[in-house]
């Protein structure tokens, strides 16, 4: 994933982590926007849920089932984006796309890329990219106020 070869555990950790014990995983209520996110060729099934204050990101969460890849950057994803604006929120979401989108012997920005360093791994592995994406492709789906979004 990097060069420092002792990070790949740690990551590998911190996905297994988020995915026993994801982060506001839970069904919103009082939710503005609430999308489903479907991934037919691996069968992830996520609802999204966020609320807006203005154009700042108030809460999110999400429900659902899927890889472990999956959901873990689903519960990234959500502690990444709250408080945020529209704009911050897809900006991050472009950070992660052109990171597991770029060649794996690709030098990383860690410290650009905080937290979602974690997923770096997706890009030795195209077919996981779906995985690592639907959330935010969902987020971003519910932004324009969409109901739905499928990566097929």
């Amino acid at each position: 994933m990097t060069g420092a070869g002792g990070n790949r555990a740690l990551y590998e950790q911190m996905i297994l982590e988020h995915n026993k014990k994801p982060r506001n995983f839970r069904e919103m209520e009082d939710a503005d926007h609430a999308i489903e996110g479907y991934n037919p060729l691996c069968g992830d099934h996520f609802t999204v849920y966020l609320k807006l204050d203005g154009d700042t990101v108030s809460d999110v969460s999400f429900t659902g089932s899927g890889c472990a890849i999956s959901k873990a950057s689903a519960s990234l994803m959500t502690t990444l984006i709250k408080g945020k604006s529209r704009e911050e929120a897809e900006a991050i979401f472009h950070t992660l796309h052109n990171m597991v989108t770029s060649n794996p012997d690709d030098p990383l920005d860690e410290k650009n890329l905080g937290k979602l360093v974690v997923l770096a791994g997706v890009r030795e592995y195209p077919v996981r990219i779906k995985c690592a994406t639907l959330a935010w492709h969902a987020l971003v789906s519910a932004f324009e106020g969409e109901e739905t979004v499928s990566t097929e």
